[in-house]
């Protein structure tokens, strides 16, 4: 593995923070262990995942194996972006695993999923931490995540990417 970034090629994960070889460069045992913190998603949700990263910060999570380093254009899907002051989950990461999720997550109304899914910012009454939260609402009684939503100052910030923004009805 070559001892720094490069944008143009998928690097594995190192699995412990003492097996990095390229500086800021997050390992499977940090991921997890924020996954775990910030959400309480247990780590042995991921079994059977490898973690990636392409460019700086930017990571993938692929079901199964490849060689490292590999030059492809994508490699599982987008997970998580590190290498900034607050780690961010990605939309396609809370929507495929955010349904575990026990910590951080605000249940949105009808009237607020709606809004949140077509990208608008509300104020929302939420009592648990600040920062980036799963938001959710109930389809066919169940818990469905939309997104991730940012909560600062009483404001849940939807930043669900334009093009996946839709009209939900209410």
């Amino acid at each position: 593995m070559s001892r720094e970034n490069d944008g143009q090629r998928f690097d594995r994960l190192p699995a412990t923070p003492t097996e990095r070889e390229v500086p800021g460069r997050a390992s499977r045992a940090e991921v997890l262990d924020w996954w775990a913190e910030r959400f309480e998603i247990p780590p042995e949700t991921f079994e059977g995942f490898s973690f990636w990263e392409k460019g700086a910060g930017k990571l993938w999570v692929f079901a199964g194996e490849s060689p490292s380093p590999t030059n492809v254009e994508g490699l599982g899907m987008t997970f998580l972006r590190t290498r900034q002051e607050h780690w961010k989950p990605t939309t396609v990461a809370v929507q495929r695993f955010g349904h575990l999720a026990t910590k951080n997550v605000v249940a949105l109304s009808p009237a607020e999923a709606k809004r949140f899914a077509a990208g608008e910012d509300q104020e929302v009454d939420w009592g648990g931490d600040w920062g980036y939260l799963i938001a959710t609402r109930e389809v066919a009684g169940e818990r469905a995540p939309l997104g991730v939503g940012l909560y600062l100052h009483g404001e849940l910030r939807s930043v669900v990417p334009k093009g996946t923004q839709e009209s939900l009805p209410e």
